[in-house]
């Protein structure tokens, strides 16, 4: 498996992942399938400030992670939310795991000090990658989406690297 920063020519296969997860899961609030011109506007978007990473095996991405801002105002400069996603089918072997842990080397070099992930409710196993990595819940929001017919519920993660300097 290869770590690497995503390329425009990764579009189509984000897409891929992604757009499973809107259309067949609640992970994630989006409910309509994400085309590749708005993918790539994110993508460039997102890596203005904080990498964006890809795993590939013989030519085929297995996952990707990436970090956002989280809030607007300045004080939060240093305040990042972290996202993960697998293909389909290739969920633990351990991609996740390891996206994370280079996205997060990359973090703290950037100066980020608090990690953030959110996680819909339900999640056993994503809540266990989070806290394998050392996240802790800091916080619970009871029926904040609607997908699928259900009300549905959303927990935060926080991880703090070193202090920004």
């Amino acid at each position: 498996m290869i770590i690497r920063d995503c390329a425009d020519q990764d579009t189509h296969q984000l897409c891929q992942i992604y757009n499973y997860y809107i259309e067949h899961t609640a992970v994630t609030f989006e409910e309509f399938p994400v085309k590749e011109d708005e993918m790539a506007r994110r993508v460039a978007n997102y890596r203005q400030l904080y990498p964006w990473l890809v795993a590939e095996i013989g030519g085929q991405i297995v996952g990707y992670a990436y970090a956002t801002k989280w809030k607007e105002r300045s004080a939060y400069k240093h305040t990042a939310e972290i996202t993960v996603y697998i293909r389909h089918g290739h969920a633990g072997n351990g991609y996740g795991k390891a996206l994370y842990q280079a996205l997060l080397q990359k973090l703290a070099l950037l100066k980020c000090h608090a990690v953030l992930a959110c996680i819909t409710l339900p999640n056993v196993a994503s809540i266990a990658l989070h806290e394998q990595l050392g996240f802790s819940k800091v916080a619970h929001f009871h029926e904040v989406g609607f997908k699928f017919g259900e009300w549905r519920d959303v927990g935060y993660w926080q991880k703090n690297l070193d202090a920004p300097s």
